[in-house]
């Protein structure tokens, strides 16, 4: 049974989908849940005449608090269940990976997106990747469309 569970998130509610799935589990084995945004590395913040507003380090201190507000919304959807928020900054594929170990998950829990390019299929997602590269094993939940 899952102990650590890492749930990537962005801010879309396709992603929450899974939310629920994690708090069944979570709760029936009493595992940690963590939370996990990624988000592109921040530059400086300059204005049109090139005058810097706020420097990397300022600007990623203000994204990471928002990422964890955002989080925080995210609580009331896993009631009962021991939680952690993180957010890092990166390609989301080697971060999520990073956490994973960081955190010594034992679960990734992740939802496809259900709307895909072609070239996506092609490719890959990061999902997909995720199953190929991560240590351990990844839960994949694939909403159901709308139309």
């Amino acid at each position: 049974m899952a102990k650590r569970i890492l749930v990537p998130l962005d801010e879309t509610t396709e992603h929450e989908a899974i939310l629920p799935l994690v708090a069944d589990i979570a709760r029936a084995g009493g595992a940690t849940v963590r939370l996990l945004h990624v988000t592109a590395p921040p530059g400086n913040l300059v204005t049109e005449d090139g005058q810097v507003i706020a420097y990397m380090d300022q600007e990623a201190a203000r994204l990471r608090v928002a990422w964890l507000d955002y989080l925080r919304t995210i609580e009331p959807l896993l009631p009962g269940v021991e939680l952690e928020r993180e957010v890092r900054f990166g390609k989301p594929l080697p971060e999520i990976l990073a956490e994973a170990e960081d955190f010594d998950a034992d679960l990734i829990a992740v939802t496809t997106s259900s709307r895909k390019s072609l070239k996506d299929r092609l490719l890959g997602s990061v999902a997909a990747d995720l199953m190929r590269r991560a240590k351990v094993p990844v839960l994949l939940l694939r909403p159901v469309r709308d139309d």
